[in-house]
C-alpha cells in the first residue's frame, strides 16, 4: 500500500473500526478474566478454632482376659466442647510380654549365661512399639532360672532305637 492510499477516508474509517474492535475484545476479556478471578477468591469457609483440648487416652482394658479385644476411654476440656468423653475400641495383641505393659512390645536380645551365684540368666529388650503413645520404658531386662545345671545324657537317635525294637520283635 502507498502513502496516499493509506490517507484515504476509507482507509481511515476501516483503521479505527479494527481498533475499536480490538479494544473491545481486550476489555471484554479483561472483564472474563476479572469475574473468573472473583470466583478463585471466593472467601473460604471461617475456620472455628475450637477451646477443646486434646483426647487423653486410658490405657486399653481387654473385653475379657488380659489380651484381645478391648475399650479405652477418651477425655478432653473445653466449655465449648459437644463431647468431651468418647469410647474407642482397641486390641491388646496376647503374644506380647505383660509383664512391662499390655501395649509396649520390645526387641529382645538372646539369653544371656547363667551366673551361677543368683542361678538366672538375663536378657535386655528396647522398645520396639508403644501402642496409643503408651508410657513404656526404652530398655527392659528380664531374667529366669537357668534350668538344670547337670548335663543330661546324650539321647540315642531316633532311626537307632527303631532298628533295636525291630530286631527285639524278630527275636520274639
Amino acid at each position: 500500500m502507498t502513502r496516499a492510499q493509506m490517507q484515504t477516508p476509507q482507509y481511515l474509517q476501516q483503521r479505527r473500526k479494527f481498533a475499536a474492535a480490538f479494544l473491545a475484545f481486550i476489555f471484554i476479556l479483561a472483564a472474563v478474566g476479572t469475574t473468573e478471578a472473583g470466583k478463585k477468591e471466593k472467601p473460604e469457609k471461617k475456620v472455628k478454632k475450637s477451646d477443646c483440648g486434646e483426647w487423653q487416652w486410658s490405657v486399653c482394658v481387654p473385653t475379657s482376659g488380659d489380651c484381645g479385644l478391648g475399650t479405652r476411654e477418651g477425655t478432653r476440656t473445653g466449655a465449648e466442647c459437644k463431647q468431651t468423653m468418647k469410647t474407642q475400641r482397641c486390641k491388646i495383641p496376647c503374644n506380647w510380654k505383660k509383664q512391662f505393659g499390655a501395649e509396649c512390645k520390645y526387641q529382645f536380645q538372646a539369653w544371656g549365661e547363667c551366673d551361677l551365684n543368683t542361678a538366672l540368666k538375663t536378657r535386655t529388650g528396647s522398645l520396639k512399639r508403644a501402642l496409643h503413645n503408651a508410657d513404656c520404658q526404652k530398655t527392659v531386662t528380664i531374667s529366669k532360672p537357668c534350668g538344670k545345671l547337670t548335663k543330661s545324657k546324650p539321647q540315642e537317635s531316633k532311626k537307632k532305637k527303631k532298628e533295636g525294637k525291630k530286631q527285639e520283635k524278630m527275636l520274639d
